[in-house]
């Protein structure tokens, strides 16, 4: 049975904060296994005296639906303590939010992909408080996907956004502890850092294998099936086509109202795509793209997670696309603050990708590509790495 730091309070979590003016950072996901929030438990706990809380993207419980929708703090009405939006005004702590705070908190769950902006809230948070010289303690959760797989190219340091802070692949393969420890020292943060890690959590778990009850850490990612399809079908975002937000099958869902689905799914099958089969699933998106219009879609289905290839599965099916549409468009800036690069290039990594779709280039050769570099990667980061296989 899998055990996180907040399971475990009283032994892991209160040593580090009795009696000190506490800062959190979480969301609706920052539950323990009897689905008590942290919020709620540090207020309640006699040692312990909650200054203020912040919430990253989507709002302290996922109230904003979609990205790029700003939400702002207010007073507690309940708790009477300060609540700071770090995805409004700012998305970086401020002097004054982070005035009076002895120590502070990070309790997010990653869904490990890179452009899942939570991890990215997490570094600003351990740079401002590095600054003040607040330490930071990050209670560390399961990757959904585990801590083997990684997929997808290296983000290269002149494609860093607010989608992406760090050279580290599409499909990661590490835990927000793991990450911040890695981002802490190759981004010379330098702030007094401490991970509280899980118990009983092995690198070959996935979410299901842990016990953990799943609370959906953003709106768009309803089930662990959605993470697990995410790390390439994010790249949506930045397209023509939907991603199907607007249905009950986010991610698990593409497609559009010029596509010819029945084509596309044939030829996908004649590229025996590892892992993973394709069925026919039209829908009309309640909002976001296409709202109200009929599109022509695909489900994807992970027939074997071991041998699936998220990020490749993505490149393929929207490789596909463009050759038999002729009408696959890349989104021009701005998106998620980046107003220059474009959107398709820092949600991938680099322009590689975006030219492989388009000028007939070899899917093999780029993923041939990723996978030279993931193996340099695996060897950078292994001693940041705090849970074995066995």
């Amino acid at each position: 049975m899998v055990r996180t730091g907040l399971d475990n309070f009283e032994r892991q979590v209160i040593p580090m904060i009795n009696k000190k003016k506490t800062g959190v950072l979480s969301h609706a996901s920052s539950i323990n296994r009897e689905y008590n929030h942290i919020i709620d438990i540090i207020h309640k706990h006699e040692m312990t005296t909650l200054a203020a809380v912040f919430g990253p993207q989507h709002g302290l419980f996922g109230q904003t639906q979609d990205n790029m929708i700003e939400w702002e703090g207010f007073i507690h009405p309940e708790l009477e303590v300060p609540v700071y939006s770090l995805y409004g005004k700012t998305r970086i702590p401020t002097v004054d939010m982070l005035e009076g705070i002895e120590i502070f908190i990070v309790d997010l769950q990653d869904v490990g992909t890179r452009p899942y902006t939570y991890v990215w809230t997490m570094k600003h948070c351990l740079e401002s408080c590095a600054k003040k010289e607040i330490p930071v303690v990050l209670i560390d959760r399961p990757n959904p996907l585990g801590g083997i797989k990684r997929d997808g190219a290296i983000l290269k340091r002149q494609y860093y956004t607010f989608v992406g802070g760090a050279e580290i692949p599409l499909c990661h393969g590490m835990t927000m502890g793991e990450m911040a420890l890695w981002i802490n020292e190759k981004e010379d943060i330098n702030c007094h850092l401490h991970i509280i890690k899980m118990e009983g959590w092995k690198r070959q778990m996935v979410w299901e294998d842990t016990g953990l009850p799943w609370v959906l850490p953003s709106p768009n990612m309803p089930a662990t099936s959605t993470a697990k399809v995410y790390p390439g079908m994010v790249l949506a975002e930045a397209l023509n086509i939907s991603e199907a937000r607007g249905t009950t099958l986010p991610f698990e869902l593409c497609g559009a109202p010029f596509l010819d689905i029945g084509l596309i799914i044939n030829e996908l099958k004649k590229m025996k795509i590892p892992g993973c089969a394709f069925r026919e699933h039209n829908f009309i998106p309640t909002f976001h793209k296409f709202k109200d219009e009929y599109c022509r879609g695909l489900q994807i289905y992970i027939t074997d997670y071991n041998l699936y290839e998220p990020v490749y599965t993505a490149a393929c099916i929207f490789k596909k696309i463009n050759d038999i549409s002729g009408q696959l468009l890349f989104k021009n800036p701005p998106y998620e603050y980046e107003e220059a690069l474009m959107p398709f290039d820092i949600l991938s990594g680099d322009s590689m990708l975006r030219h492989v779709i388009t000028d007939n280039g070899s899917l093999n050769h780029e993923r041939e590509r990723w996978n030279s570099d993931i193996n340099e990667f695996n060897n950078e980061v292994k001693e940041y790495l705090l849970y074995s296989n066995q």
